[in-house]
């Protein structure tokens, strides 16, 4: 291994590729056109963030559910509390926007206030009857409106929270899409092209105030807003790290051939994406952007190396093998570290993960590649630099921090383990106020104007991310039992306490409602049903199938009669809120429902994905090791020392410990977005620790392996690539903050922070424990060992 990635490899390398210029540049060519026509195969999520394996049996209790009742958030609502809806033309207008979006094809049917239906009883035959409310009362009069206004908010109990709610004498319409669209291209199309154009219409004409929500609708305009930031992202990345990278190089080619090499990088992360046939998700999103930042460090510490060996001979030729010869093996490494932390998310069984860690390593290593191949042809075609181009190499304030940093490693080593420890110990405190949250909305823009309208829904209606709850009777016809009906109403009064939750929608609402038609619609009655009275009421049941508005309720128990949902609106809480309500309820559920006769589950998206959030927080602690592991690895190939494993790791790691105590007094979470900060900090924070003991490797064999003349060489010759690297990458990280999305903008500002603290640790903490443990890590086996003479300007060629 060690010949494999000897000064001799890699000088074969660089002959390879500057003797074969034309050939790379158009195999480079070739894959770019190959990879950009992948891109019609790339397509956005029509769904929520699956962070669960298929397997686990969360899935498998929501899958159970999906078969018997379909997909559960296909409900769209559209309220006003506006009370000038209660007048005859806005009224009417209002019945007539529900009419015009049911007819879509899109739209299973709607609920609304202009074609609700009472339960009627007749006697001859005994039935009841859903007789459209409007037949009975005209609403084309001011009175005939407000008489229908008093009915809906008084008399009819059935209806609070599906089309009305008391707090403010809100009305809503419910609009069922049909399921079979609702994680698919259509729904988006419908929601955009269709159904926003048609409200905004509404809202002009009619100068209502109107709120509109619900999952298919939340989901379709924040997946929109996840596109819009992609180019965003892409762009702020490019132009900051272009400007930034141009301000410590003052050289527009050199710029110039960055940005192309980063440009082509992000086309190859997009053709990867359209090529494995992956759906860009969050995450996935973040891989174009986070390639340009990745990228330009690669950039840097090749230019800088090669604009160092012109300084120092002025011999072109010679500088592009040795840029290659030198800088290749470390470059390697620290690509190899960064794809590392991103590839242990491969062995999670996490669809969603797999593909981020998939793509996102794939496309590390391929920058490096475009990097190594592109920086050195590029420059063979260019003429030498000019010395304009090589001033930053001795700017005085650069010059003044590198003298600062070995100053402070020489003569304060007790102020820097005083500091780190410190840090140390506010981060612990940090740490332990840390929350995990598995909130689907957490993260959504709090300034869209859908958000806004999510906290009118949960002040209104309690929420609107279903929550659903599945009864098995385990037997057929069960449902209907009037000892199951009870037991349901019991877990009814149960929830209705929770006050995070809302009111149950079931079965039960229609039994409930068949007691108040029995005697003559008087909402007094409104309750289930004595064993007596079942007798006398369930006949009048019959006939009902096949009506628009009882096919909503149908929907809530199963063909066999067997298994019954009860669906609930959620807020928007956290997982450790919702965790605290199911320690809270379930043991009253299991005594409500025996377990040897009923079997009860609790599932629905939101539910999914709060134990999705908690599933990859065990993940990360497994992901983090693995990458851990792997960079112990890399150092024990370099230095065959378990004490340069232990000294090459904690500068890397008390970084992390920092950014972790952060987020708990800044009060961010753990979630899906911001969990990525630790793996993607790590593997980027560990190329310094590489860049720098690679260095300080190549001095120990050149000064006979004397610890204390080998550190502050290293130290010297790295802290300005270090430097420029981790002010790239602060300032590139930081376009994230632009995000609307506040996991987005804390991941932004998280591992910018991070790469901060991790720099100064690598320049300070790193060398100073190399020099205060001098003794215990130089052991005689390496002491006696001969010195490594390095040549590494044989076979050098001119190049045209």
């Amino acid at each position: 291994m060690n010949k494999l990635f000897s000064f001799g490899f890699w000088n074969t390398i660089a002959r390879i590729i500057l003797r074969n210029r034309l050939f790379i540049i158009l195999a480079v060519v070739a894959m770019t056109i190959f990879l950009a026509m992948q891109w019609k195969n790339m397509r956005f999520t029509h769904t929520e963030a699956n962070l669960l394996p298929d397997h686990h049996p969360v899935n498998l209790e929501y899958n159970k559910f999906v078969d018997k009742f379909g997909e559960e958030g296909n409900l769209i609502v559209i309220a006003t509390n506006d009370t000038s809806v209660f007048t005859p033309e806005k009224f009417n207008a209002w019945n007539a926007l529900a009419e015009k979006i049911g007819a879509y094809d899109e739209v299973s049917y709607t609920i609304s206030v202009g074609n609700l239906k009472e339960l009627k009883k007749f006697e001859n035959p005994k039935r009841f009857e859903l007789i459209p409310l409007a037949d009975s009362i005209k609403t084309n009069t001011l009175a005939g409106v407000k008489q229908y206004e008093d009915k809906l908010f008084n008399k009819l109990p059935f209806y609070e929270g599906l089309v009305y709610s008391k707090h403010t004498n809100t009305i809503q319409t419910a609009v069922y899409l049909k399921k079979e669209i609702v994680n698919s291209k259509e729904r988006k199309i419908f929601v955009m092209d269709v159904l926003q154009p048609i409200l905004d219409d509404f809202k002009t004409q009619q100068n209502l105030e109107i709120h509109v929500s619900g999952m298919p609708y939340i989901r379709t305009l924040n997946a929109q807003n996840i596109i819009d930031e992609i180019q965003w992202f892409v762009g702020g990345a490019l132009l900051v790290t272009s400007l930034i990278f141009f301000f410590f190089f003052r050289s527009v080619r050199a710029t110039l051939i960055s940005m192309l090499t980063v440009i082509i990088g992000v086309m190859w992360s997009f053709g990867v994406l359209g090529l494995l046939n992956y759906e860009i998700t969050v995450l996935t999103a973040i891989i174009p952007p986070l390639i340009i930042v990745i990228g330009i460090p690669n950039c840097i510490f090749l230019i800088n190396k090669y604009q160092q060996e012109i300084k120092i001979h002025g011999n072109k030729a010679k500088s592009l093998q040795r840029v290659i010869a030198k800088v290749g093996n470390a470059t390697l490494m620290t690509n190899v570290t960064t794809a590392s932390g991103f590839a242990t998310f491969i062995i999670t069984e996490s669809t969603l993960l797999k593909e981020f860690g998939i793509v996102a390593s794939i496309n590390i290593i391929a920058i490096f590649i475009l990097s190594l191949l592109i920086i050195p042809i590029a420059y063979s075609y260019l003429p030498k630099p000019k010395e304009k181009h090589l001033k930053h190499l001795g700017k005085t304030w650069l010059e003044g921090f590198v003298n600062w940093i070995e100053r402070t490693v020489k003569n304060r080593r007790i102020t820097i383990y005083v500091c780190a420890v410190i840090a140390l110990i506010v981060s612990m405190i940090g740490i332990y106020t840390i929350r995990v949250s598995g909130s689907l909305l957490e993260d959504m823009p709090k300034q869209a104007a859908f958000f806004k309208d999510i906290e009118f829904f949960e002040e209104e209606f309690n929420g609107i991310m279903p929550l659903e709850i599945l009864i098995d009777t385990q037997r057929d016809k069960g449902v209907l039992k009037l000892s199951t009906l009870k037991r349901m109403q019991d877990l009814e009064e149960l929830i209705i306490d929770v006050p995070e939750l809302s009111k149950p929608i079931s079965i039960l609402n229609l039994v409930k409602y068949s007691k108040q038609a029995y005697y003559n619609g008087n909402p007094d009655y409104y309750q289930l049903p004595t064993s007596q009275e079942r007798n006398f009421i369930f006949p009048y049941l019959k006939g009902l199938a096949g009506n628009n508005t009882n096919e909503a309720l149908n929907s809530f128990v199963d063909s066999t009669g067997r298994y019954a949902r009860m669906t609930i609106l959620m807020k928007d809480i956290g997982t450790d809120e919702m965790e605290r309500i199911e320690a809270n309820i379930w043991p009253k559920i299991n005594k409500i429902f025996p377990e040897e006769r009923y079997d009860i589950s609790m599932t629905g998206k939101a539910l999914v994905f709060q134990k999705g959030t908690n599933y990859l927080v065990k993940n990360l602690v497994l992901s983090l090791s693995l990458a851990i592991l792997l960079i112990a690895i890399f150092m024990a190939w370099m230095f065959r020392s378990f004490k340069m494993i232990i000294i090459s790791l904690i500068p890397n790691l008390l970084p992390l410990l920092i950014t972790a105590g952060m987020m708990g007094f800044l009060g961010i979470p753990i979630k899906p977005s911001t969990i990525l900060v630790f793996s993607i900090a790590f593997g980027i924070s560990v190329d310094d620790t590489i860049h720098f003991l690679a260095k300080y490797r190549q001095e120990l064999k050149a000064r006979h392996w004397k610890i204390r003349q080998s550190v502050y060489p290293a130290l010297r010759e790295t802290t300005v690539s270090m430097f420029y690297t981790s002010i790239v990458l602060f300032f590139g990280f930081s376009v994230f903050m632009i995000s609307s999305f506040g996991g987005t903008k804390a991941l932004g500002g998280l591992v910018s922070a991070t790469l901060l603290f991790a720099m100064l640790s690598n320049l300070l903490l790193l060398p100073s424990l190399l020099l205060s443990l001098e003794r215990n890590i130089a052991n005689k086996k390496t002491l006696k060992e001969p010195p490594l003479k390095i040549i590494d300007d044989e076979s050098e060629e001119e190049i045209n």
